[in-house]
């Protein structure tokens, strides 16, 4: 009996326990996760405070000014997001523990209890001349042999519970110092929180500020937006014409139809675009560090949301004459120079091709063979607006790809 109740319990202890385990590691890794893009976001703070912040802001142009701050808003804002979700995981993490600290204690409080009834069975049975008077006084062997058995049982289930109480005492206490250590992290986030909360005041202060002294020449700046665009789109749309002639030289070369609107690759193009896509998502950043500034896409713009500015790729934010790399084996293609100066590196891996914009050095010549984080030039910094930025884009068979499914953590 004491057997079969003692598997019961011991059961049911170790189901309880399994679930509570399950349930904290799948909140363990939320936590993980959390965690991980909260100091993404705070990294991409830093990076934006070294990259577009420093200086005098007037310096730079009233719509560089609102295009900044409203890029630092949204972080600030994501970041703010992050942390309150881990706050509110680290709530529910602390009342399931405390919990927890509750059935602990309750379950010491029984073992507790029934160990100190055993002592006292113990005390009054103590002897060994009582434990031979009690076998001596069965009626036969095999009662005999069943109250030796008891004896041995009862002994080991005392063990067992002396046991279970120092295990319990344990966990309680483990419990009890997880759950000060839950409480301290809480509190760090809040007080992390309460201080981005009160930088966003700020920024957002300066944002309305921005906006009011936009509003002032409103059609002069959304002049400015429209040939800013109209001088990207040129540029974008002669990339993807020498693009198109590439791929047609292909499908002539192979004697394929002009109107394919795919490669017509060699088996040395097929391995190379096989890898570039084996690749996809782990590809690293054309610069060493930066932020992205303009991501791919099309978005109303900051001043005036019925304007809209398109992205074929990303602008990354990076330091002065920071060097450009390329982000996969592959072969150069074409270098561009256009008439303002920002000259262009188009790298061709099988039918997919990376395109750096904006750059001021190149170290690499048409049909040269590159390899993957191999220097290809400097990034242009700006006369007008004091910063250095890169445009980056992704090509399959002449159609934009988002970037950021390409490269890691971009």
């Amino acid at each position: 009996m004491i057997a079969q109740q003692q598997f019961t319990y011991k059961n049911l202890f170790v189901l309880l326990g399994l679930f509570f385990a399950l349930t904290l590691q799948a909140q363990s890794k939320k936590q993980k996760a959390l965690e991980e893009k909260r100091q993404q976001y705070k990294k991409e703070l830093k990076q934006l405070n070294a990259l577009l912040f420093q200086g005098k802001q007037e310096q730079k142009s009233v719509l560089v000014n609102v295009e900044n701050l409203n890029y630092k808003v949204t972080v600030r804002q994501n970041l703010i997001g992050i942390t309150n979700q881990q706050a509110n995981l680290l709530t529910k993490e602390i009342n399931a523990n405390q919990k927890q600290i509750s059935k602990h204690r309750d379950k010491l409080k029984l073992l507790k209890e029934a160990y100190a009834e055993m002592l006292v069975k113990s005390y009054k049975n103590k002897s060994e001349q009582s434990k031979v008077m009690f076998l001596l006084s069965s009626s036969n062997f095999q009662q005999a042999y069943k109250r030796l058995q008891y004896i041995k049982q009862y002994a080991e289930h005392q063990k067992q519970q002396s046991e279970a109480i120092k295990a319990e005492t344990l966990e309680l206490q483990k419990l009890n110092t997880s759950l000060l250590a839950q409480k301290k992290d809480k509190q760090k986030l809040i007080n992390e929180n309460r201080l981005a909360k009160t930088k966003l005041e700020t920024e957002l202060k300066a944002q309305e500020d921005l906006e009011a002294a936009i509003k002032k020449n409103l059609k002069k700046h959304l002049a400015s937006i429209r040939q800013t665009q109209q001088e990207i789109d040129k540029l974008d749309k002669e990339i993807e014409k020498i693009i198109r002639a590439a791929m047609l030289s292909s499908n002539k070369k192979a004697g394929k139809s002009a109107t394919s609107k795919t490669f017509a690759l060699t088996p040395e193009q097929k391995k190379l675009a096989s890898n570039f896509i084996a690749n996809k998502g782990k590809l690293p950043w054309p610069v060493k560090e930066g932020a992205v500034k303009v991501r791919y896409g099309t978005r109303p713009s900051p001043i005036d949301r019925t304007v809209k500015i398109k992205s074929n790729g990303v602008r990354i934010a990076t330091n002065k004459d920071e060097t450009v790399r390329a982000v996969f084996d592959g072969v150069v293609h074409t270098i561009m120079t256009p008439k303002n100066g920002n000259m262009v590196v188009m790298i061709q891996h099988g039918n997919y091709f990376s395109v750096y914009k904006n750059m001021s050095k190149i170290y690499v010549k048409k049909g040269d063979r590159v390899s993957t984080k191999e220097d290809i030039g400097k990034v242009l910094m700006s006369k007008s607006t004091k910063e250095s930025i890169l445009g980056f884009y992704i090509y399959k068979n002449g159609k934009p790809q988002n970037p950021a499914q390409w490269v890691f953590k971009l």
